[in-house]
């Protein structure tokens, strides 16, 4: 996010960019829970993004208190109550320069999230965490392929949430044709670089990497909320 703030590089661009192309579903979804039909909660996720990059708004978060998650849906609060009817009158894509999105897949990722009663500002914070779940997990899946160790990972990426007291490792140690010591240090070493991509992501989306551990408590704390 550091890198995203100072538009006077191309590279800034480039990161900015890549940040809105990360984080889109979490205020889709948003927009979704607040009642908004499939068709507007795109319109209104693409006229917003559009204004973020016209307007360069990460330059108004304080670097002391930076949180993208947190700055990105109260300035999308702000584009709905003050904006979003101008816009939305507009010509679908406003005439401005869209960003590229992947739709395709939106609508059924939102139709298949557990149906609860959680609010549009708690849906939002639980899908952010599932957002950089993913990006670590796929992280990982890609640094094993290129070590040749993609079978390893596919066996043991399910012991990446347990509990150590709940890990049995014999069947993944036969099916990787592996001792069973072998496979408690392949899990160690696996939780291990989990968590420091976990870190990496998180500190990522911050103006002071040194709050990661806060943010990870409440993505954390977002992912068990009901």
């Amino acid at each position: 996010m550091l890198a995203a703030r100072r538009r006077d590089t191309p590279q800034a661009e480039v990161a900015l960019e890549e940040l809105c192309r990360t984080y889109w579903y979490p205020l889709y979804a948003y927009a979704r829970r607040r009642g908004n039909s499939r068709e507007d909660a795109e319109d209104l996720t693409q006229a917003f993004f559009a204004r973020l990059l016209e307007k360069n708004y990460l330059e108004a978060i304080d670097s002391d208190k930076g949180k993208f998650r947190a700055f990105l849906l109260v300035a999308l609060k702000r584009f709905l109550a003050n904006e979003w009817d101008r816009a939305h009158r507009q010509k679908r894509g406003g005439g401005e320069l869209p960003l590229s999105l992947d739709w395709q897949d939106a609508d059924a990722r939102y139709q298949i999230d557990p149906a609860d009663n959680l609010s549009p500002d708690k849906l939002y914070d639980r899908a952010w965490a599932v957002t950089i779940l993913e990006r670590v997990i796929t992280r990982l899946r890609s640094e094993h392929d290129t070590e040749g160790k993609i079978k390893n990972f596919e066996v043991l990426k399910e012991f990446l949430a347990a509990a150590k007291s709940d890990i049995r490792s014999h069947e993944a140690a036969s099916a990787l044709g592996m001792s069973d010591g072998a496979v408690r240090v392949a899990i160690h070493r696996l939780r291990r670089r989990y968590r420091e991509l976990l870190r990496e992501e998180i500190a990522q989306t911050l103006a002071d990497p040194a709050q990661a551990d806060e943010e990870m408590k409440a993505l954390v704390s977002a992912l068990t909320e009901t």
